[in-house]
C-alpha cells in the first residue's frame, strides 16, 4: 500500500522540469555574487513582488531570522502574534540568536487587530525595550492556513508605520494567500518593509526561500545570512528549481485549495471528525477529532497504519495539507482510508 502523505506541503518533490533545470544551470560562486542563475532568480522574485531586490536563503526559518536581525538590534522589541510561526515553531531564534524581545499580541483566527497592535507599542521609557518591528504572517499556519484580507493587511501596516515600526511579513505561503484573496502577491508586499516566501512548499522546490525588500535592506539581510552560516557557493542548483517554480507553479496552487475543500467536505461526513469549513481558505485542513475518543497520537498512529500521514495539533486536532501530489482521486482514496481507520 502506497502512503498518502498529507502531513505537509513541504513533502512535495521537485518536478522533472526542475531536475532538468538543476542539471543544466549556469553556476558561479554566490558568496562572491557571481552565480548567474541566482541573479536571475533574485531578479524574478523581486519583480514578482514589486520590490527592489531579493536574496536567496536556505530555508524559511533562516529567512525570517535574517530579516529580524536586519531590522532590529539585540534588546529591541518585536510586536508578534504568539500563534505565529516565528514565535511558535522557530526554536526561539528571535530571542536566543537575534536577541530580540517579543511583545505578544494575540490574533483572532490568524488575524491581528490594528487597535491591539497600536496599544502594544509603549511610549519610550528607560524601563522598556525600544519597539522596532511588527511581524505578520499570511497565510497563517496555526489558524489553518487562513488569509489576512488585503485591506486589513494594509491597515496593520499603516498602524505599524505610524508608530515608527518596520513591518516584516512571513509570507511562507504568500502565493496561496494571494490566490485565495484574488489579488497579486505584490499587493501584500507593497506596504511591508520585508517579505519572505518559501520555494519548498506548494511551489515544489527541494529547498530554498526568498527575502525581498529594498536594496538597502537586502544588503543588511545578506550580512545577517552570512552571520547565520548561510553563505553559499554554486547556489544556482537551488535557484534553477526556484525559477521553474515562479514561472510555472504559482497559478496551479488553486488546485491545492480545491482539493483541500474536497477533503474537508469528506471529513465532515466521517463520524467523530469535524472541520470548520470557513477556516479552509487555502491548502490546509485542521480536523477536530475529540468525537473519536482517541488521543491525537493514537489517531495519527491509526491513520498511518491505514496509509495516510497527517501532523498532530494536540490535544484535539490534526492537520492535513494538500499539494500537487494529491488529485481528486487521491483525496477520495485518503478519505476512504481515514473513514475505515476511525471506524476501526
Amino acid at each position: 500500500m502506497e502512503l498518502i502523505n498529507l502531513r505537509s506541503d513541504t513533502q512535495t518533490l521537485p518536478t522533472q522540469a526542475m531536475l532538468d533545470a538543476i542539471a543544466s544551470a549556469p553556476l558561479g560562486d554566490d558568496t562572491y555574487d557571481e552565480d548567474p542563475t541566482v541573479h536571475r532568480l533574485e531578479r524574478l522574485a523581486a519583480d514578482m513582488l514589486g520590490k527592489e531586490a531579493a536574496l536567496l536563503v536556505i530555508s524559511g526559518n533562516m529567512a525570517n531570522l535574517a530579516c529580524l536581525m536586519a531590522h532590529a538590534a539585540p534588546g529591541d522589541e518585536v510586536i508578534i502574534d504568539p500563534e505565529s510561526h516565528i514565535f511558535y515553531y522557530e526554536v526561539g531564534g528571535l530571542a536566543n540568536v537575534a536577541g530580540l524581545m517579543p511583545m505578544p499580541v494575540q490574533s483572532r483566527g490568524g488575524r491581528l487587530d490594528p487597535d491591539d497592535v497600536a496599544a502594544a507599542v509603549r511610549p519610550r521609557n528607560l524601563h522598556y525595550p525600544v519597539p522596532r518591528l511588527l511581524c505578520l504572517e499570511n497565510t497563517h499556519n496555526r489558524s489553518g492556513g487562513r488569509v489576512t484580507p488585503l485591506e486589513l493587511h494594509r491597515e496593520l501596516c499603516r498602524t505599524a508605520h505610524s508608530k515608527g515600526l518596520a513591518v516584516h511579513l512571513d509570507g511562507a505561503r504568500i502565493f496561496n494567500a494571494a490566490i485565495a484573496a484574488g489579488v497579486r502577491a505584490s499587493a501584500y508586499a507593497e506596504d511591508v518593509d520585508s517579505l519572505m516566501f518559501c520555494l519548498s512548499k506548494g511551489l515544489s522546490c527541494p529547498l530554498g526561500s526568498m527575502i525581498v525588500g529594498s536594496k538597502e535592506f537586502i544588503l543588511k539581510a545578506d550580512a545577517a545570512r552570512k552571520r547565520l552560516g548561510g553563505g553559499m557557493r554554486q547556489a544556482g542548483i537551488i535557484a534553477a528549481a526556484g525559477i521553474v517554480a515562479l514561472e510555472s507553479m504559482v497559478d496551479r496552487l488553486a488546485d491545492d485549495h480545491a482539493t483541500a475543500q474536497r477533503l474537508a467536505r469528506g471529513l465532515n461526513e466521517i463520524p467523530g471528525l469535524s472541520v470548520e469549513m470557513e477556516t479552509v481558505e487555502t491548502n490546509m485542513v485542521y480536523v477536530e477529532h475529540t468525537g473519536t475518543g482517541l488521543s491525537t497520537s493514537a489517531l495519527l498512529d491509526k491513520l498511518k497504519a491505514a496509509g495516510v500521514l497527517a501532523s498532530g495539533r494536540p490535544p484535539g486536532h490534526f492537520r492535513f495539507v494538500t499539494s500537487r501530489h494529491q488529485d481528486a482521486a487521491v483525496i477520495d482514496e485518503a478519505l476512504d482510508r481515514v473513514r475505515k481507520a476511525v471506524e476501526a
